[in-house]
């Protein structure tokens, strides 16, 4: 497996998904703003999967289980002694929850984009079973040709709002990344995946962000598996994009909503030190309300967030300040402000 880590603070690993490249997404007018965000706020890692990128190429199990299984050895490898946050994209989405379900004291939170429990045919869908086998037989056949058109049956899908320059980029990506025969057996064995037993398993946070007009994985699979999970929270996107880009104003709302959720915004602060410095904008916004005397209810309604999040907040800021309590916390301040 080839794993590649970037950035301080708490660990986030990414699940792997299609398609990636641990050097090309550097340079990517697709994935290097994912990268980037993820780097500058958290002890970011992520992997190419299988029969991909720079991991192996040749491979012959493609189960599930395995896929699950190379998410265990990458966080072994990185040195993750802590319960670990993790981001599962699209496939990676299912790959991660079942992480959760089998080591749930492992995972802290998880924050799902685009994710479904069920492949296509697991989800009794005929019609989308047959569309899905016609694209993994013309990728079969198209995939290696010079004439990009084959390829962009794909591509066009993950990105139909995308740049000519962000197109050409991820139809060149398909060829560099996987070969054709592993390109249709990867797809194959997607159509298979079905979690939806594992999901009253999962103990850990989960917040799901789904784009509404996403063409590859349908919105509705995003809020059926958001009303399966005991602790969840689910965001709607505005965007026809599967893999979101970075001139929308959906990436804007995307970073904004994943901070909140994990609670922390600044690179390398998470239990940097116990010093108000250390508390974002947000942590100090709401600890001022919690000063106040403040409900979690009533700052969840005064900064337009979900209580859960403004519960995640408090606990960084309790963390950070070295401090167990809303009381405590309050006396550090004043102490503080006394100095």
């Amino acid at each position: 497996m080839a794993w590649a880590s970037a950035g301080k603070g708490r660990p986030l690993v990414k699940a792997a998904n299609w398609l990636t490249h641990l050097e090309y997404d550097l340079e990517s007018p697709v994935w290097s703003h994912w990268v980037r965000f993820f780097a500058d706020h958290f002890h970011f890692v992520r992997f190419d999967e299988r029969g991909c990128g720079l991991t192996d190429r040749h491979v012959e199990d493609l189960s599930f289980d395995r896929w699950v299984e190379d998410l265990e050895a990458v966080i072994d490898a990185a040195g993750i002694d802590e319960p670990v946050a993790l981001l599962g994209m699209s496939q990676g989405a299912a790959i991660a929850l079942a992480y959760a379900a089998k080591h749930p004291d492992k995972v802290s939170r998880i924050i799902v984009y685009g994710g479904y429990a069920q492949g296509w045919r697991a989800r009794g869908d005929a019609e989308g079973a047959r569309f899905y086998d016609a694209i993994v037989e013309i990728t079969s056949q198209g995939w290696a040709l010079e004439n990009p058109v084959f390829r962009e049956l794909f591509t066009k899908r993950f990105i139909p709002a995308g740049s000519d320059e962000q197109i050409d980029w991820f139809n060149d990506l398909c060829r560099k990344t996987v070969a054709a025969d592993m390109a249709a057996r990867l797809l194959a064995a997607r159509a298979d995946v079905d979690i939806t037993a594992l999901l009253d398993r999962v103990t850990a946070p989960v917040f799901l962000l789904h784009p509404a007009g996403d063409e590859v994985v349908p919105f509705t699979q995003g809020q059926q598996l958001a009303s399966r999970l005991t602790d969840a929270e689910f965001v709607s996107l505005d965007s026809r994009n599967h893999i979101v880009l970075k001139q929308e104003p959906a990436w804007t709302r995307l970073k904004e909503a994943v901070l909140d959720f994990m609670g922390d915004t600044s690179a390398g602060g998470f239990g940097a030190s116990s010093d108000m410095e250390n508390l974002s904008p947000r942590e100090q916004q709401i600890l001022a309300l919690i000063c106040e005397a403040k409900s979690n209810p009533e700052i969840a309604g005064l900064l337009g967030l979900s209580e859960r999040t403004v519960r995640n907040h408090a606990s960084n800021i309790f963390r950070k300040l070295g401090v167990k309590s809303r009381a405590e916390a309050i006396l550090y301040l004043h102490a503080g402000q006394r100095r």
